[in-house]
């Protein structure tokens, strides 16, 4: 029981100073740009809410317009710019950062630990390319108003890249055996060789070169965002493993020898 205890401890601390952490980064890096590119979704949008109120008004397209209405009141809310979607923004990221934390400790202690910050930050990273990177190579970080493909495949492709590639650097990190090396390499290319679902088209009203500024600043963010959580789990973990080691008498016994 105590040592479940510890690890939601270190999974709650962690994830609450990284949370926070990625939160402030975002609030100078990818929100500004999400904000940006909601303009230009509404702008988009705004010929085809016309277009259905004439044809409303023309009682040439009733039933369109009805469904538009009812698409209105799902997404009528929305945080409000400031104060509000700060909060949502970060009790969002505090809740996924602990919830990651939570899965490199798991991790980690299957496979013997993290040993120290150093070995808590390797971990990070392994995450950052894990959950990151690999997938974003197929289906990088999308603005508001770029075309998607459907969310089903979409899913698929994703927990399947990100289990793949997890299996892999595991493989690589952990064992010597050349035929497990080159099956790891084999998991780590097949989903990009089977390849993401694509959108039906690409055409977007989104500039791309604030497309191009919004995937350099999640990938950015995230890199660090991990490589902070690893390392504080490292940190924390040795912690409450030492207070472990102490009530468990292990200190005795190393000086007995």
């Amino acid at each position: 029981m105590s040592l479940f205890r510890n690890i939601v401890f270190t999974a709650v601390i962690a994830g609450l100073l990284s949370g926070l952490l990625l939160t402030l980064m975002q609030s100078f890096s990818t929100i500004p740009l999400i904000a940006q590119a909601e303009v230009y979704e509404k702008a988009e949008a705004a010929p085809a809410h016309s277009h259905d109120h004439d044809a409303a008004a023309a009682g040439t397209a009733s039933a369109p317009a009805t469904g538009h209405h009812h698409d209105e009141e799902a997404q009528a809310w929305e945080p409000a710019d400031g104060a509000e979607r700060f909060v949502y923004t970060l009790a969002a990221d505090m809740l996924s950062a602990i919830g990651f934390a939570l899965v490199l400790i798991a991790g980690s202690e299957a496979l013997g630990g993290f040993k120290g910050w150093r070995g808590g930050l390797m971990f990070g990273i392994a995450g950052f390319l894990t959950v990151i990177l690999a997938p974003g190579l197929g289906l990088p970080p999308e603005l508001p108003g770029m075309p998607a493909a459907e969310l089903g495949p979409r899913q698929v492709w994703w927990i399947a890249t990100a289990a793949s590639t997890a299996v892999s650097l595991g493989l690589l990190a952990y064992t010597r055996s050349a035929a497990l090396a080159a099956l790891a390499i084999v998991l780590l290319i097949a989903p990009h060789l089977i390849g993401a679902p694509l959108p039906p088209s690409h055409e977007t009203a989104v500039p791309m070169d604030l497309y191009a500024r919004f995937v350099n600043a999640v990938y950015a963010t995230n890199l660090v965002f991990w490589a902070f959580l690893g390392a504080v789990c490292g940190v924390v973990r040795e912690r409450f493993r030492a207070g472990e080691d102490v009530s468990s008498g292990a200190p005795a016994k190393l000086a007995s020898r």
